[in-house]
């Protein structure tokens, strides 16, 4: 036996599915639109995130060249700058660059401790945030 034909829809009914499809663009174009204006604030706001070093919890101890924290006045270990590192200028110290007013090597050491940077710690959704792409 072979399967029935199915019924040809009638007028309304196809108005009414052309009505549905019709809305779920309008909806979905609305989402675009108000998607947009948020990924640009996103942008900006990676670029003016800060990220302590060390966090609050560990103020006061250096970090060595490892980017781990050790005792104040460790060998070849610095104290943390005395403001929050700029999201810019860490995406920019990824690229390459050296923090603004660090040594080269104060600025890897800084750079090591915020690769090292775990989900809760001061600062990593401003470093998570600046490996997304595109960023």
């Amino acid at each position: 036996m072979s399967d029935p034909i199915p019924p040809i829809p009638q007028a309304d009914e196809r108005a009414t599915s052309r009505r549905k499809v019709l809305m779920l663009g309008a909806a979905g174009a609305a989402t675009v639109l108000s998607v947009r204006p948020a990924l640009a604030q996103t942008v900006g706001s990676v670029l003016t995130c800060t990220i302590p070093v060390p966090d609050q919890a560990h103020a006061g101890q250096y970090i060595d060249p490892t980017g781990n924290m050790v005792a104040p006045g460790t060998a070849n270990a610095f104290p943390g700058p005395a403001l929050p590192i700029k999201g810019q200028d860490a995406k920019n110290a990824l690229g390459g660059l050296t923090l603004p007013g660090t040594t080269t090597s104060q600025s890897q050491a800084y750079m090591a401790y915020v690769r090292k940077l775990q989900a809760g710690q001061s600062g990593f959704t401003c470093f998570a945030s600046l490996q997304m792409p595109g960023r």
